[in-house]
């Protein structure tokens, strides 16, 4: 007999057959009412829910990408009984959980369905993924070839519950997705409402130099959101700056545009230290100015 995750894997394969012809339309963002933008909220673990929630309805934003994942303002174990509790607090004020950062990327993972289904039912709509990283010293292909099955048994997994995975595009020397045409490979016939790519445009200009556009239009069919964040060069080393004062390009917001991207955009700034609870008025003042500038880029 088969097992499950067998069983949900031969389903899309067949699904992703016979939509062959559909292939276009399947890849394309779902239309919303709209520009959602979110904030991730990595540097205010130390908040409270209420207190969270405040600051962000203050400062403007539809929403939050919530880190709810090991080491997160909720750790995975605890879903079924924080979760409900984070998501009444930002539903008083008007605010969603627009993208849950997770640690899911194995669908076998005994808290994964948990966390999933908890998710799904307060109207969660999309999680981040885990990355995943190269062992150099194995065949790269091989590797693809492992990632692709779990990629095809998580997407049958997210259909069957009603939500999206979207894994994020980030920039070192292993990681799978920095180069972006290995993603899209790994994506080739998964319908981007079951896993789609978070598309950090920060980790894709470091990647790629002066090339970051090829690499954007070979994997915008599978793009569901777009993450921004800015960066410069010192010594070597790319450093992570405020929004406008470093690489990357305007030009970005206005290809983004023209590509008719409907999607929600998740502002992270990472240029201060998360860990210290001490910088959460820092970090208030430097998202805002932050999200002033990418409404700025944005019209």
């Amino acid at each position: 007999m088969l097992n499950q995750p067998m069983r949900r894997r031969e389903f899309l394969l067949g699904a992703a057959s016979s939509l062959a012809a559909a292939q276009v339309a399947t890849a394309a963002p779902k239309a919303r009412p709209g520009r959602s933008i979110c904030v991730f909220t990595k540097p205010f673990q130390s908040l409270t829910y209420d207190e969270l929630a405040d600051h962000i309805a203050e400062l403007g934003f539809d929403g939050i990408e919530a880190p709810i994942r090991i080491g997160g303002h909720i750790e995975p174990a605890q879903v079924p009984d924080e979760l409900p509790k984070m998501v009444d607090a930002l539903r008083k004020r008007d605010l969603e959980i627009t993208v849950m950062t997770s640690s899911i990327n194995d669908p076998n993972d005994p808290l994964t369905e948990t966390v999933l289904r908890t998710a799904a039912k307060l109207g969660i709509r999309r999680y981040r993924m885990q990355y995943f990283k190269y062992d150099l010293s194995k065949p790269i292909l091989g590797q693809l070839d492992e990632w692709r099955r779990q990629f095809l048994d998580l997407a049958a997994l997210n259909r069957e519950i009603g939500i999206t995975a979207v894994y994020q595009n980030h920039a070192g020397r292993n990681y799978l997705g920095a180069s972006l045409w290995d993603l899209g490979r790994l994506l080739e016939g998964i319908a981007v409402d079951q896993i789609g790519v978070a598309y950090d445009i920060r980790h894709a200009t470091v990647e790629a130099g002066m090339s970051w556009p090829v690499t954007f239009h070979r994997i915008r069919p599978h793009i569901e959101t777009v993450y921004v964040k800015d960066f410069h060069w010192v010594n070597g080393k790319p450093r992570n700056v405020p929004l406008g004062e470093g690489q990357i390009s305007p030009e970005f917001f206005s290809m983004l545009a023209e590509s008719k991207f409907d999607g929600p955009i998740s502002l992270h700034e990472e240029y201060l230290d998360h860990r210290k609870p001490e910088l959460v008025p820092q970090h208030l003042a430097a998202i805002k100015k932050d999200f002033t500038t990418l409404n700025r880029l944005l019209r």
